[in-house]
């Protein structure tokens, strides 16, 4: 993938975001939780760029978003849960390595 840091940071953030959805028992989170997740791995990063990015998501089919309220849940979806495998790759979203 191309681009400037910041392209790679973001793809890398998107990537962080479907692994820790696809490790939950139901496959969801709320933007709270993600942001919390995002900080552990060094993506310091606001509410609402989390928002965005689960709106990209969502629009790459990687995710589904309802709002509870004022609040976000993303459920990964099927095409979110092969990229994070490995079976398929979503453009925007850093591939995972390989595991060891």
């Amino acid at each position: 993938m191309s681009g400037t840091f910041d392209d790679y940071l973001t793809a890398d953030a998107r990537l962080v975001i479907l692994r820790e959805l696809n490790q939950q028992t139901d496959g969801r989170l709320n933007e709270v939780m993600l942001t919390k997740a995002l900080d552990g791995f060094g993506h310091n990063r606001s509410r609402e760029w989390v928002r965005t990015q689960l709106r990209k998501l969502a629009e790459l089919g990687a995710v589904r978003v309802t709002e509870v309220g004022t609040v976000m849940v993303a459920a990964v979806t099927r095409s979110g849960v092969d990229h994070v495998e490995r079976r398929s790759i979503i453009e925007g979203v850093a591939r995972p390595s390989p595991e060891a």
